[in-house]
């Protein structure tokens, strides 16, 4: 249960019409979360609606936070907007295209989740779905080193298969 309040204030620039906010305020009574403000510039929705929709966003935030991690937008080397504008889709595109080869490469479609000392994972990760891709794409490391003899190797299988696993997740 949450408590809200809402009201509307006239937000006010030089040489402008004043624009209407819509605010709307969020307490705990229990006090577990922190009291939360809102504001929407269309004053006709309900409080309640307006906090949807900003959860409803939750996905969507995620999805941009992940893409920043591990595939770079926003640091992206270009110094023009026009190359960055190029190179964002794309980056999106990626994301989306690693996203479903996580999904379809493992059987029954689950990735696996590399769990910590520190908390339990209760779902995969954008970082283990990019780990998955790559064990896919990197095979399975059984290189022969010698035609008559496949099992001369210079770095143990259960060593190469542990760095390999290391580099998957590595960002």
């Amino acid at each position: 249960m949450l408590e809200l309040t809402t009201g509307t204030a006239l937000s006010k620039r030089a040489q402008c019409q004043p624009l209407p906010i819509r605010w709307v305020l969020v307490r705990d009574p229990s006090g577990e979360l922190e009291p939360k403000a809102y504001f929407t510039t269309d004053p006709t929705p309900a409080a309640v609606a307006v906090v949807e929709a900003f959860v409803q966003r939750w996905t969507i935030e995620v999805r941009f936070e992940e893409s920043r991690a591990h595939l770079g937008i926003e640091t992206q080397g270009q110094w023009s907007d026009l190359a960055i504008e190029r190179t964002t889709p794309c980056l999106f595109g990626l994301y989306s295209l690693v996203a479903l080869l996580a999904q379809a490469l493992p059987p029954e479609g689950k990735v696996l989740i590399q769990q910590t000392a520190w908390y339990q994972k209760q779902a995969a990760t954008f970082a283990a779905a990019l780990a998955t891709v790559r064990g896919h794409l990197w095979g399975n490391f059984d290189y022969l080193t010698s035609p008559p003899d496949p099992d001369v190797r210079l770095i143990p299988q259960s060593d190469l298969i542990r760095l390999a696993q290391a580099v998957c997740y590595s960002h």
